[in-house]
């Protein structure tokens, strides 16, 4: 059975090299599943220094959505995985449809959040089938304010209740506050 490590923060909280350092320590073959799209100049360059700052020995799988399509290739030859991010895969897939989400109706956004839960709920299938360990990174959006545009409320509503029910499976939760990881789970 997996385990999985949940890594939450805010924005250049610390997360992802939080995670990064932590699969460093287990040395062990891992696979680095990447959900980023390079669709500007500034997340071309976040995805250079992402790239530039792991181990060049992690096998990359590009995987924007529906991760849990190269699960099965990725055991075959990897004990470990880091996935960097659900927000990111979250975003990804709530887009790919190209909606407008200042026009959906609520049974629409439902029908959105129901095929990213539906996908992480297929994600978390594969990954039970398997021995690996898993870190996944995630934004806490949910700590400031509420936001002005329906948009950025539908994404954390989003955001928020897929990181509760990845919490819930995970064996352990950290969140990165300043760079500082602190466990609060497991």
């Amino acid at each position: 059975m997996s385990k999985i490590v949940l890594v939450t923060g805010g924005a250049r909280s610390g997360k992802s090299t939080f995670a990064e350092n932590e699969v460093r320590k287990l040395n062990k073959k891992t696979a680095y599943i990447a959900t980023a799209i390079a669709f500007d100049d500034a997340m071309k360059s976040r995805i250079k220094k992402h790239i530039e700052q792991r181990p060049s020995i992690w096998t990359t799988y590009e995987k924007p959505t529906q991760v849990h399509e190269v699960i099965d290739e990725v055991r075959k030859s990897n004990e470990v995985v880091l996935l960097d991010c659900i927000t990111v895969l979250i975003t990804n897939t709530m887009f790919q449809d190209r909606l407008d989400f200042d026009r959906l109706t609520e049974e629409e956004v439902d029908a959105v959040e129901k095929k990213i839960t539906d996908d992480l709920k297929l994600l978390v299938a594969e990954l039970e089938k398997t021995d690996l360990t898993v870190y996944m990174v995630t934004n806490e959006v949910g700590s400031g304010i509420v936001p002005e545009n329906r948009l950025a409320r539908i994404f954390r509503d989003f955001a928020g209740r897929a990181n509760q029910y990845l919490a819930s499976l995970a064996d352990e939760v950290y969140m990165t506050v300043s760079g500082i990881p602190v466990k609060i789970k497991g």
